[in-house]
């Protein structure tokens, strides 16, 4: 994911943790946010801009996230959500799969 948000959004998190849910991927990444950005979110407007934009940008690269995903995992992803944090700068994913991972990779 880090790989990827540099060479898609030209810098990437500061530290990346994942957790596996039944059927979702559940991705945490922290220190997304410039200090400028996070200088921004200082207003309401500028928050819902921040937010907006990061959202925007993640969402034009879901295909090569989803290929991660698939790549990783050999599951293909159902649906993809993602929020971030404008206090904490974190962003969190959610890949939603068609199978449950959990229980896949807990019968290897």
């Amino acid at each position: 994911m880090t790989q990827w948000e540099k060479d898609y959004l030209g810098r990437g998190s500061v530290s990346v943790k994942t957790d596996i849910l039944r059927d979702m991927i559940i991705v945490n990444l922290k220190g997304i946010l410039s200090p400028a950005e996070l200088a921004i979110c200082g207003t309401k407007e500028g928050m819902i801009s921040i937010k907006r934009t990061r959202s925007d940008l993640v969402e034009s690269g879901i295909e090569g996230l989803k290929e991660i995903i698939k790549n990783i995992t050999g599951e293909d992803t159902k649906s993809f959500y993602t929020d971030i944090s404008t206090v904490t700068g974190e962003r969190v994913m959610v890949f939603k799969l068609y199978n449950n991972f959990e229980e896949i990779v807990g019968k290897k």
